[in-house]
Order: structure tokens, then sequence, then C-alpha cells
């Protein structure tokens, strides 16, 4: 057990000599070959991926050459990795606090419920400067990161997804060189935080909270240009929408290592291990009290539209299209052949709107066979899916003292130590929007 998992991938023919070398009796390869697959199958979070780096010293630094620097290191647990359904993707940054500084960089993702799921984080040294080396926050730092979960997630050039983060420079390159094809957003907190050192006014908000909520062009066009009657900052060229706008997620994930950003390396890395483990076990908790097809988040929302949705007329046109009709002159073309609305909330959310509850309402109305509402709802918000996601569990790791003693000559020593100017800052930044909220 304990060969298997210091080294996963040792060849069975290897384990074989150094099982009849250790107790002195002879074992068929087919034997050690079911021995080692029971080994790996039992093993803690086995295929978790760990990417170790570190800086070139050389003997001028007064370093033995055997030693090497902590750069940056990366890890993605298994559990985290297979549990991973949702196409909706999120990278942020926390600035490590105390002795050791640098930047902790995690991958959030968005579960079935609509809450986060901490997929892979990295922790990365910023200030090698007593030995000669500066690892800043250009291109490639933030590329190393990317590149990373690309390559635990099986993502290519070519792959549809999205991002949503501040407008970091070095992470708008990296994500454009890396992955080409996919859709990259910005949080439009941090748009708005930006924006409102210079337009304060509650109407300002209101336009571009309408702008970026608009599902539909026309509807876009119509808020940018009350939007740029108010100031002349956008060019009005329209952008796909999604149906998050802010990388809350990240934020929520980092307030939870705001407490061990001051910590050593190691103590932070078991302190996220940990918390994400917890995290699995606080949620298996909470969806066992749940009931019906879908996930708490997705059935509120439903039941919300269902409600509006008996305010809606509903005529049918041929061909499994409908115009639906509301109290408020807002009228929209369902086509449920396609499984499309004109108000493009259903493909976007992936949760029938009130138009098309309208039209089942009409079509069971009139004797046709109509499925159970929630076979109409993508199946990212199903209960079952969301128990699927979490199915796979953070296994627990045994102490410091039992772990294997690893036999590569090359020892990683810690960051230089580093006094950070000032008192250490525990609390995020708050936005201006924030701090005035306090005041009053």
């Amino acid at each position: 057990m304990d060969q298997v998992e210091s080294n996963p991938t040792i060849p069975v023919k290897a384990l074989q000599e150094q099982l009849q070398k250790k107790y002195g009796v002879g074992f068929s390869i087919h034997k050690v070959f079911r021995a080692k697959s029971y080994a790996k199958k039992i093993s803690t979070n086995p295929d978790t991926t760990i990417k170790l780096e570190h800086g070139d010293v050389s003997e001028s630094n007064l370093v033995n050459c055997t030693s090497r620097c902590f750069k940056r290191i990366y890890v993605c647990l298994w559990g985290m990795k297979k549990g991973f359904k949702a196409c909706l993707r999120d990278f942020d940054g926390a600035h490590m606090k105390g002795p050791y500084p640098g930047e902790i960089l995690t991958a959030v993702g968005l579960d079935s419920n609509n809450g986060i799921y901490p997929l892979a984080y990295a922790i990365v040294d910023i200030y090698l400067l007593a030995y000669g080396i500066v690892e800043i926050e250009n291109c490639e730092s933030w590329k190393w990161f990317p590149e990373c979960l690309g390559d635990d997630l099986d993502l290519h050039a070519i792959s549809n997804f999205t991002f949503v983060s501040d407008k970091q420079k070095g992470l708008l390159q990296a994500v454009s060189q890396l992955f080409p094809c996919v859709e990259h957003r910005f949080c439009l907190g941090h748009i708005h935080d930006n924006m409102q050192k210079q337009w304060r006014t509650k109407e300002y908000e209101d336009h571009l909270w309408d702008c970026a909520t608009a599902t539909t062009v026309p509807e876009f066009n119509h808020y940018m240009h009350l939007l740029n009657n108010l100031c002349e900052v956008f060019n009005g060229n329209r952008r796909e929408n999604i149906d998050m706008l802010l990388n809350n997620l990240c934020e929520v994930f980092n307030g939870k290592l705001v407490d061990r950003r001051d910590k050593p390396i190691m103590s932070c890395l078991e302190f996220i291990r940990e918390y994400m483990m917890k995290r699995i076990c606080n949620l298996l908790k909470v969806q066992k009290k749940c009931v019906g097809p879908l996930t708490p988040t997705a059935t509120k929302i439903m039941e919300k539209n269902e409600a509006v949705a008996t305010l809606y007329i509903a005529e049918w046109c041929g061909d499994e299209k409908y115009q639906v009709k509301g109290p408020w002159n807002d009228q929209h073309v369902v086509d449920m052949h396609e499984r499309v609305c004109s108000c493009r909330i259903w493909e976007l959310r992936g949760i029938p709107c009130r138009y098309v509850i309208s039209v089942l309402y009409n079509k069971a109305d009139h004797g046709e066979c109509v499925h159970e509402l929630h076979t109409y709802v993508h199946k990212v918000h199903w209960l079952q899916t969301w128990k699927t996601a979490y199915g796979y569990k953070v296994e627990p790791i045994k102490g410091r003292a039992l772990w294997p003693r690893s036999e590569c000559p090359m020892q990683i020593t810690p960051p230089p130590h580093r006094n950070q100017p000032g008192r250490p800052k525990r609390k995020r930044r708050k936005y201006m929007e924030e701090k005035s909220q306090s005041r009053s």
C-alpha cells in the first residue's frame, strides 16, 4: 500500500521484484497486478493532480546545488475533478499575506444548485527577489494555471466554455492564447466599481445592470442607447449574454481562505483540502433533506415562473409555434419543437421561462400530451445531477508523521522570508458601493 501511494505509476514488474526481495517469497505477476489494482482502488485520493515547480538556484547564491527554492504548486483533487459537471468556469486570485507572500489562484465552477464548486487551486510565489528570480503577475504566470486546469479537464483550444473574471491583463492574454474559442466575460461588479469613480449616480448603475441582464439584441441596444445618453464610454457593441454576471463564486471561496493566507504554504494547502472535504459532507446533509426532481434553487425559479405564467395568453400558430402575450405588453414567440423562446431565457438558464410554461398550460388545456414540467428543465438543474456531482468525496489522509519520505535527491526550500509593510490585512477590499451602504 505504501509503495503504491508513494509511486502510483510503478511498473508491476518492478513492484514484483521489490516484494520478492523484501519478503524473500515468490509472487506471480498476476497476483502482484491484482494487489496493485486493489491498492490503487483504496488509496487516498487517487488520480489527484499535483504539479510542483521550483526556481533555479546556483552556488553563487550561497545555496547548496542540490536545493531549489519553491516557485509554485498546483493541486486538483480527484474527487472535485470527477464531480465537476458544470459548464461555467471561473478564475480569480487572492493575495497571500505574512512572511511568504504570493498569490492563491482558484478555479471555481457553478454546480447544479447555482452554488460554488471549488475545482483546483495553486500557490504562486511572486517575490523570489533574494535569489534573483522574479515571478510577477504577467502573462506567463497566469498562463501556467489555466494550462494545468485544461490538462485535467481535457480542454482544448476549440473547447466551448466560459470564463468569468476581473480585467486582469495577464489572464486576458493567457486565456486568449490557450483557448481562443472560449467566451471570456468580465465581472460586472468590478466594472461598476471602476467606473463608479467617475459616474456615481444611481441612474447610471440601473442602466448598467439593465444592459448586462438584457437577453435579446433589441433590448440590449435599447438600454445601451439610454446609457450612452449618460456617458460616452461605451461604443454599443453587443456581447453575448450569459446567466452569470459576477465572479462572486471565487470571492466566496477566497473568503474562506482569509484566515489561512498568512500561514506557511503546507498549512495553507492542507486547510484548503480540509475545507473542500468538509464542504462536500455538509452539502450531502443538505441534499438528504431535498425532495422533488429539481435542485432547491431551480425549484424556486420554476415556482415563480409558474405563478406568473397564469397571467399570459398563448395562441397556437401551427408547427409547434406559439405567440405568447402578457399583461405588460410583452410578447414573445415560443418554438416547442426547437425548444427555444425569443426571450432567450430558456436557452441561457436551461429553465423554462414564463412564456414556455404558459404554452405548456395551453397544450394541457387542449388535451395534448404534456410531460411533467421538470422534463423541460436542463438536466444540470436536476436534483440527481446535483447529487452525482458530490458523489465523489475528498478522502482523508494520514498525518505528516506517516507520510512516505521522498527519495528524490532534490530538496525544495521555502521561499525567502520577506517582511510585508504595514499591518497584515485580513479583510477583503470593499467596493465603493459597499462602503457607502455600511456607513448608512
